[in-house]
């Protein structure tokens, strides 16, 4: 159950990344509280998680999940590039993630 905290969280991160980008110096209200409320369920759930995971891994992890995410959403919906180099950079960072989760117990 803790991992499934972590990576939900690491998603709510990808939500409250994704919600800076309108919140136009937080006078944009609706936005605001969706930033708001994103950043307190993800560090909620990494909080959670962090009790049975080891800290350093899940923040890692967490970390990770939100990157990945976030540049997913920007390649997606805003236009970035997706250049080989990049998506290959991004593969790496999974992997990194994946192996994290493999090696958490050791």
């Amino acid at each position: 159950m803790p991992w499934l905290l972590l990576v939900v969280g690491g998603l709510f991160e990808v939500g409250f990344t994704t919600c800076l980008r309108y919140v136009d110096g937080f006078r944009n209200l609706p936005w605001t509280l969706g930033f708001l409320a994103s950043v307190t369920l993800s560090m909620g759930l990494l909080e959670v998680a962090s009790r049975s995971i080891p800290l350093g891994t899940a923040y890692a992890v967490w970390g990770g999940i939100g990157a990945v995410g976030t540049v997913i959403v920007g390649i997606a919906w805003f236009g970035e590039p997706a250049h080989l180099t990049r998506v290959l950079l991004i593969l790496a960072i999974v992997a990194c993630i994946a192996g994290l989760k493999l090696t958490a117990g050791h």
